[in-house]
C-alpha cells in the first residue's frame, strides 16, 4: 500500500491538531491511506499534554505578551514552544500496526518512526542517537525537552525530537517536534520553574552549524522513511470530508476554552 504524504501550510494550533485527529480517526476506520504529514505553527504555540495542567506549568502572562498561542493535544506527554517555520519542523504519523507491520508492542511504532527520523537526520549531517531505553523516572516535568523517552532522538546527550503518541486499538497517531534552532528567551520565559530549560535541548543548527531550511528536512526526511521501511509515498492533500471533519473539531473541540482547560 502507498502512503499519502500530507505536506501543510502553516498554521495554528487548533487547526493543526484537528487535521491529525482526522487523519488518525480516517486511517482507523479504513477511509483514507497511512499518512505522514509535515506541517508547522502560526502563530507560534505552546501545545500542552492531555493531561498537562495548564494553569501550574506554563506562564500565560508571557504567551499573551509574546504573542504565543496555547492548544492542547490529543496526545500524552509534556508542553512543546512550537516556533515558526524557521526552527521548527513537526511531523506526524497516522497509521495502523499492519501498515508497518509490526505486531502489538507498544514500543513497536515509536521505534518504527524513531528508526526513520533518525535515518534522515544523520542524512543531514546530525549525528543523532536513539534513546533505547529511557534513563530518567519520576515526575513528568513541565517542558517536553526537558527529558528523553525510549525511542526519542538526541544529539550529543541532548534532545532534539520531542514525540508523543495516541492509540486505539491497533491505529495510532503520533507527532512530534524537530528543532532546526531555538528561541531560548521565550522558552525561558514560558517555563519559568525550569532552572534552565535549555539544558538538555539539541538542535540541527547546533549539530551543522547552520539552520537546515524547511524544505529541505521535509524532503530529506520523506526519502529516509521510505528508504528505511521500502514504503512509497504518494502526495495528497485532505479529502473534502477530512476537511469539513477538521471544521467541526476546531470549533467544538481544539479552539474551545474548556478543551484547553482540562475540561473536555
Amino acid at each position: 500500500m502507498s502512503w499519502r504524504l500530507l505536506v501543510t501550510e502553516p498554521t495554528d494550533g487548533a487547526t493543526n491538531m484537528a487535521v491529525d485527529e482526522v487523519l488518525w480517526r480516517s486511517r482507523r476506520i479504513g477511509t483514507s491511506p497511512p499518512t505522514l504529514r509535515f506541517y508547522a505553527w502560526a502563530p507560534p504555540t505552546v501545545s500542552l499534554g492531555y493531561g498537562q495542567a495548564l494553569e501550574r506549568e506554563v506562564d500565560q502572562d508571557a504567551c499573551r505578551a509574546l504573542g504565543v498561542d496555547l492548544v492542547r493535544r490529543p496526545t500524552g506527554g509534556s508542553a512543546i514552544y512550537h516556533d515558526g517555520p524557521e526552527r521548527e519542523l513537526t511531523y506526524s504519523v497516522a497509521a495502523t500496526n499492519d501498515d508497518l507491520g509490526i505486531g502489538t508492542d507498544l514500543l513497536a511504532s515509536y521505534r518504527w518512526v524513531a528508526h526513520a527520523l533518525a535515518r534522515g537526520l544523520r542524512a543531514l549531517g546530525a549525528r543523532v542517537d536513539i534513546v533505547e531505553r529511557r534513563r530518567e523516572y519520576g515526575p513528568v516535568p513541565a517542558f517536553c525537552f526537558a527529558r528523553s523517552g525510549t525511542y526519542e532522538l538526541e544529539l550529543d546527550g541532548r534532545k532534539i525530537v520531542g514525540s508523543a503518541q495516541r492509540r486505539y486499538g491497533r491505529s495510532f497517531l503520533q507527532h512530534g517536534s524537530i528543532l532546526l534552532g531555538v528561541d531560548a528567551a521565550r522558552v525561558a520565559a514560558i517555563f519559568p520553574e525550569l532552572p534552565d530549560p535549555l539544558a538538555s535541548v539539541g538542535t540541527l543548527e547546533q549539530a551543522l552549524r547552520r539552520r537546515p531550511d524547511w524544505d529541505e528536512c521535509v524532503a530529506t526526511i520523506t526519502t529516509a522513511f521510505e528508504s528505511e521501511h521500502a514504503i512509497a509515498f504518494r502526495p495528497g492533500g485532505l479529502t473534502e470530508s477530512e476537511a469539513t471533519e477538521v471544521g467541526a473539531l476546531v470549533r467544538e473541540k481544539y479552539a474551545t476554552d474548556a478543551w484547553l482547560a482540562g475540561r473536555p
